[in-house]
């Protein structure tokens, strides 16, 4: 992968060098062609007799010089679109990677949609501002400089003209991009509300279909399509000024070198050919200002890209590797140590307030606590998807912050509240958990998180393939399979997360019971909401607003804490839920 890099970088920076050349080469032949044809015209046409000869001469020259400049235009083109293509390349794999890399907290401060917008549409920008930097950004000011060089050359008094529509017209196109550049910026933010709501649409398709709510969403998504429609329409609305200065300033530079050009040539000896190659000096260099003026317009475009695009690079992983880091993990024990967090530094209050909580390796804990009452942030903090904002929470007897973070995570297995499976196999969504397992281990797995009985009844069986997301599949199959991909981790800690809030409770404590007996040395943290789901743990704390209300096993906590004794009376007379008790 490294070696394949380099060679795409070695190869970018040599298609860059190689583009600049092939049109600095097709513009030196543009150039010369004004002055052949004058020579053509001058000593060859306009000669008593013609000359024949001459013209035969020149105009096979000229030939060769159009079949140059049209080789290095095509060696151009084809160079400048693979530099341009391998940048893009380059800078989306660099984003990618760098999002990577990011913590829960990092990633919190971008949008997805915000995320994709930056790596397809403003990557997109910077390649096509690149390829134009390249290529016009090169051919526009070398054929302008040497076309006007040219014209100072025949007639210092005309080409003075060209000075002058040069400067005025740089000078509008300017003002132009300052006005514009601020639209642009404001259009990227348009993107992302315009992305968000056809993210959240599609994703949630089957919701807005239950609840019949398509013609609400299609409302929304018109709402920010049309404010993306009014930004660009303000910004291309300042831009429409740009051609018609260009027109104005191109015909007037026809017309006073036409006027003052012919005035040259009857009375000051001028010969036609030089007027005519002035006029093709004149209709170059105006094209090529305009040329000049849209590689402009485009880096100004792409200028809000790049911010954007910065923001993310620059964005630093606030959850770093130590300098020296340990890569074993002795066991499965957990320790918090006086632990405070809060996802933002400036946040007034604690979402996690002076938790201390030992446990030991191989134990069954079951975390039980309203919405609200911190117990996922509490389980993240284990595999340092958060770091604490105070005190130390260890794992094997050393602080978290001290492993190397793969291999942390490598021990620690975590099923998540949002259970999200990929496209593609059974077995190509188990072996997240192990890219090695054999089939033999994914069945084992499978047959531990109770998903052996679904998967052997489909007619595919585990080379079945999944849908994006787990479309094809039920909320509880779903949580099974996402067990069964934790557990050919082989972790010395798992972490359930409210993992069988969609599975029946036959199968729940046919999962709980395979799991003491076939994992008895993994440390097992089962978050829920059901107490039927962790009664038989060896202990169970009790969250409530960030705090550690009670610990103990489910007798004790009947005796001791009110919270759960509530919660459990009116579950077991079906009467309610751990929310409506807690509120």
């Amino acid at each position: 992968m490294e070696k394949t890099s380099k060679k795409l970088i070695t190869l970018c920076v040599l298609a860059s060098i190689a583009t600049p050349i092939f049109m600095l080469i097709e513009v030196l032949m543009e150039t010369i062609t004004p002055r052949l044809m004058a020579s053509i015209i001058d000593h060859g046409v306009n000669v008593p007799g013609g000359n024949m000869e001459h013209i035969l001469k020149v105009g096979i020259l000229m030939v060769i010089i159009a079949v140059v400049g049209l080789i290095s235009g095509l060696f151009g083109a084809k160079f400048g679109a693979y530099a341009s293509a391998s940048f893009a390349k380059m800078l989306r794999k660099k984003m990618f990677e760098r999002i990577q890399t990011y913590s829960f907290g990092n990633i919190d401060k971008f949008s997805t949609a915000g995320l994709i917008t930056r790596l397809t549409t403003d990557v997109t920008n910077i390649q096509n501002a690149y390829m134009m930097v390249l290529r016009m950004g090169m051919r526009a000011p070398a054929s302008l400089i040497f076309a006007m060089v040219s014209a100072f050359m025949i007639n210092a008094e005309l080409a003075k003209i060209y000075l002058i529509a040069v400067l005025i017209l740089g000078v509008v196109v300017m003002v132009l991009l300052l006005i514009v550049t601020r639209y642009f910026q404001a259009v990227f933010q348009k993107y992302d509300d315009l992305n968000a709501s056809i993210q959240e649409n599609v994703s949630a398709i089957r919701v807005v279909k239950a609840y019949v709510r398509e013609e609400y969403e299609t409302k929304k998504f018109e709402k920010a399509s049309d404010n993306l429609y009014k930004m660009f329409v303000k910004a291309e609305s300042i831009l429409a000024f740009h051609m018609p200065a260009m027109m104005i300033t191109v015909y007037t530079c026809i017309l006073l070198i036409s006027w003052k050009g012919a005035h040259l040539v009857a009375v000051d000896g001028m010969t036609p050919g030089d007027l005519m190659s002035l006029m093709a000096y004149c209709m170059n260099i105006l094209m090529n200002l305009m040329m000049l003026s849209m590689v402009f317009v485009m880096l100004g475009i792409s200028v809000a890209s790049v911010k954007r695009i910065r923001e993310v690079l620059k964005e630093v992983s606030d959850i770093q590797n130590p300098e020296n880091p340990i890569y074993e993990v002795a066991d499965g024990s957990i320790e918090f140590k006086n632990v405070k967090f809060r996802y933002r530094k400036d946040a007034e209050d604690f979402v996690l307030k002076d938790v201390d909580l030992s446990i030991r390796s191989g134990e069954t804990i079951g975390i039980i606590g309203g919405t609200g009452s911190a117990k996922t942030s509490l389980v993240n903090l284990i595999s340092r998807l958060y770091d604490v904002t105070e005190g130390e929470v260890l794992v094997g007897g050393e602080n978290v912050k001290q492993y190397d973070i793969e291999s942390l995570r490598n021990q620690v297995s975590v099923v998540l509240q949002k259970n999200t499976l990929f496209s593609g196999t059974i077995y190509e969504n188990l072996r997240w958990g192990d890219e090695n397992a054999s089939e033999e281990e994914c069945k084992r797995a499978c047959r531990l998180a109770c998903a052996d009985e679904f998967i052997e009844k489909m007619p595919e069986g585990y080379d079945t393939y999944i849908e994006q997301g787990g479309a094809n599949v039920s909320g509880g199959q779903r949580q099974r399979l996402c067990i069964a991909r934790a557990l050919l981790k082989k972790p010395k800690i798992l972490i359930l997360d409210d993992s069988t809030s969609a599975v029946d409770t036959a199968t729940d404590a046919r999962i709980r019971k395979a799991f003491a007996e076939e994992i008895p040395d993994t440390t097992k943290l089962i978050i829920a909401q059901r107490i039927s789901s962790v009664q038989n743990a060896d202990r169970i704390l009790v969250m409530h607003e960030g705090e550690l209300n009670g610990i103990g096993t489910h007798e004790e906590l009947l005796e001791s804490n009110a919270i759960y004794r509530e919660v459990y009376e009116s579950q077991t007379n079906g009467a309610g839920d751990f929310d409506e008790e807690m509120n």
